[in-house]
Order: C-alpha cells, then structure tokens, then sequence
C-alpha cells in the first residue's frame, strides 16, 4: 500500500458535479501539479480551495479541492478529493491526467480495504459501509449505520472479551498449579459459565435472523397448479401489472418478479410457472424451476382455487411445503366452493379474490405477523448483517458446545481449552481480528469503484 490510488467517486453520467478522490503518500504533490490555486503542500489539512485543473496551459475544468492529510482520513493517508462539473468527458479527462502521474487506478473497494487495513475500520463497519450504498429500505439504513458506528462489532467485542477471561483462568491454573491463591477453573466453575456466553451467542444468531430481513427482505414465493390465480395475485400486491393474465394454462412459464414494502421491509416476490405435469419441454423447465424455489424461499403462498377440488398437484405441493414458513391462500372464493377445507385444517389460511380483492389486506397482514414484522419497528438494529457473519458465529457457538460436551464427559481442561479458542478465533473472523488475505480481497471485490 505505498503507492498512491485514484478512481471516480460519482456515478458517470450527466451531473452538476463529480467527485475524483485520490489516496496515498503522493496524492497532495501530485495534485498539485494540475491545480492552478493555491499550493496544495502548504494549505492546512481538510480545508478546500478554488481553482483550475490544467494540463499544461489547457484548461479542463474549474474545480474545488479538497486536502486531507494523514492520518485523521478515511483511509488514514493523505486524501485529495477533486470536486469538478459532472459529465463523462470532463471526469475522465481529469482521471487521465491523474493517471498519467504514476497514480493506479484504485481496484474496487480499495479505499475502504486501506481503511480497514490502517485500523481505521474493523471488518463489519467496512461490509456496513456497502450495506449503506446498496440499502432498500430506511431499517436496513437504520441497521448499516449502527454497523458504521461500531455497535454489532462492541457485541461480538463484548463476547469475545468474555471468553477471553475463560482462557486467561484456564491458563494461569495450567500454567501455575503451585499459586494457591488464583482461583482454580475446575469443570463445575467453568461449566456455568461457559453456558452463559453460549447462550448470549444464541440469542445474538436468533435476533441476526431479524437482520438478514432488514437488511435482504423476503424472499417469497407463489406457488400453484395453473390457473389458480397467482399472477392475479402478485399483481395485485404489487398494484401494477406485472404478471401476464389470461385463461390459458401454462401462461407463465418462468418466474416473474416484484418487490413491495411492509412495515419497511422489503417483500420480494416470485410468481412462479403453474405446476403440472406437461410435455412441453419449456414450460416443464419452468415447473421445476418454481419447485426448485421452494428450499430457497423464507416465504411460501400456496395457491389454491376455491371453485375446484383438490388435485394431486395440489397435494404434492402441501407435501412439499408443510415444514416450511408457509401460508395458503384460497382464492376465488367469490365462486362456490368445491375444496375440501379439512386437510387444511393444521395451515395458516387465507381466503381471497382478485375481483374484488376481498382478504388482499388480510394476506399483507398475515405476513406481518408471521415475520413479526411489527415488533421490528420497535427493536434496535444491532445484529449480524450477512451470511458471512452468521456463519461464524454459528461455528463460534458450536465450538463451545463441544467445548461444554468436553467438561460433562470430564476431558482434561488443556483438550477443552482447544475448543474455547477456536471459538474466540471465529468471532475474530466476523469483526477481522482474523482473516486471510484471499477473504479481504473477495469481500471488497464486491464494492464499487472509488468506495
């Protein structure tokens, strides 16, 4: 990291200004050699100044800069950001002679992976900050900004902390048997305690599912025999036409999707092919695509036409989704009723139409409680925010567990020791105490550039 990086910082395209940022030990020098101004190596530090870019004696554009030195900065090295009219041509124009001053185009992610690297930012502020960019709904910005400020990572800090007390006792007693007066870590003192920090790592992995609903939304998806309504019914959730309409069968033969939102969570929606048996290769490939779906999916609305008995589509399709989170609404049922309402009985079950659009409101509302949706509104933010995060800190309870198995089976405390630390080395992997250069590089690969 001793070279110095530059990339644009605004989306491309036709803008009142663009932002070029620039970082590294060369940046205010180099700079300087384009700016018509002030002398940039001898302005105070985060100060801004009017002036020109040039090259040579051209004149590309009229510009602020803005001068930051090391190391109170984003990446904690000297940050130059050039504030110039927006448009392509003029960006790049001052991007290129930026480049041409042995200046590398920064890689994408590279000034928050500088930050991260210089201590600036641990890991999980570092993946807040992408949260932020990419964000859908205020809760998941609610969420990306406790990230930025620090407080899932003093979480997984705090439990780290408490299990580092365990191996410092186990330790010492390893270590110093003969010093009477240090507290000797038996299985029966430890057990109880190591009990308590599982269970705190429990509750912190139930409550990040909350997260990963915040953050991502649900992933829902409508399935059915054909010509049982689910098209009508994405519609008419999404008020707007998405979905092709009409009394063929097979209408749909791949999936069509949408998004809404309740309570500020984000509903992505998938109308999936109608399920049969067919000889028509397409839409077979369709049929298996939407069953395919059914592991995916945090949400499954099972479509049942009220005007007609029950099919063995209809049953297959029950079979498959009765452990899953699962609501099935009947619909039409402004026409008699022909479905044997029985087996039916263990479901949670809504009646609908999307002629009058009679039990729409109660579906909306029976997704909110499925996903408590409404006591979100009331909680804090501070939870894990990605499968990377929660996978870790799966392995970091599983590590324990073993751990506690190992004390009721009697193994010697050096052998639990093991498992203790390969717990608190999981929850270094989440906040980036850990991590292996290939993680850091795929993990800020998926920033934009001159992030």
């Amino acid at each position: 990291m001793d070279d110095t990086i530059a990339a644009i910082s605004t989306a491309l395209g036709v803008g009142a200004i663009s932002i070029i940022r620039v970082s590294g030990k060369d940046a205010i020098a180099t700079v300087n050699q384009l700016f018509s101004g002030k002398n940039l190596e001898k302005v105070p530090s985060h100060t801004i100044h009017y002036g020109y870019i040039k090259d040579q004696d051209e004149v590309i554009d009229e510009v602020l800069v803005t001068v930051m030195k090391s190391p109170k900065t984003f990446t904690t090295e000297d940050v130059v950001e050039i504030n110039c009219h927006g448009g392509i041509t003029t960006t790049n124009k001052i991007l290129e002679l930026l480049l041409s001053k042995n200046i590398r185009l920064a890689e994408p992610g590279e000034f928050t992976k500088r930050a991260f690297l210089n201590g600036r930012i641990d890991l999980m502020s570092a993946e807040s900050i992408m949260d932020l960019i990419q964000v859908k709904t205020d809760k998941a910005r609610k969420m990306a900004v406790q990230g930025i400020q620090g407080k899932q990572s003093k979480m997984i800090q705090n439990v780290r902390q408490k299990i580092l007390e365990l191996l410092a006792n186990i330790e010492v007693n390893i270590d110093y048997p003969e010093y009477e007066d240090i507290e000797v870590m038996t299985n029966e003192k430890l057990l109880p305690e190591l009990e308590e920090v599982q269970n705190e790592l429990t509750e912190i992995i139930s409550q990040s599912q909350n997260g990963q609903i915040l953050k991502e939304g649900i992933k829902t998806i409508i399935i059915g025999k054909p010509n049982v309504g689910k098209s009508s019914i994405l519609n008419r959730l999404l008020d707007e036409e998405k979905a092709i309409v009409t009394d063929i069968e097979g209408t749909t033969r791949d999936t069509v999707e949408g998004s809404i939102q309740l309570n500020g969570i984000l509903l992505n929606m998938i109308d999936t092919a109608g399920i049969r048996k067919t000889d028509d290769v397409v839409e077979q490939l369709g049929v298996n695509k939407s069953l395919s779906l059914i592991d995916q999916a945090d949400l499954i609305v099972v479509v049942l036409a009220n005007n007609e008995p029950l099919s063995q589509e209809d049953l297959e399709i029950l079979e498959k989704t009765k452990d899953k989170n699962t609501i099935v609404v009947i619909n039409k049922n402004d026409l008699p009723s022909k479905l044997d309402k029985t087996i039916l009985k263990d479901r949670v079950v809504i009646e609908t139409n999307t002629v009058t659009l009679n039990g729409i409101d109660s579906l909306q509302k029976k997704i909110l409680e499925l996903f408590h949706l409404n006591q979100l509104e009331q909680q804090d933010y501070t939870y894990l925010s990605n499968a990377r995060q929660i996978a870790l800190a799966k392995e970091a309870k599983n590590s324990l567990n073993d751990a506690r198995c190992g004390l009721l089976e009697q193994v010697p405390i050096d052998m639990v020791e093991i498992d203790i630390k390969k717990s608190w080395d999981k929850l270094g992997e989440i906040i980036g105490e850990t991590y292996t250069e290939e993680l850091i590089d795929q993990l800020f690969k998926q920033f934009c550039l001159g992030k």
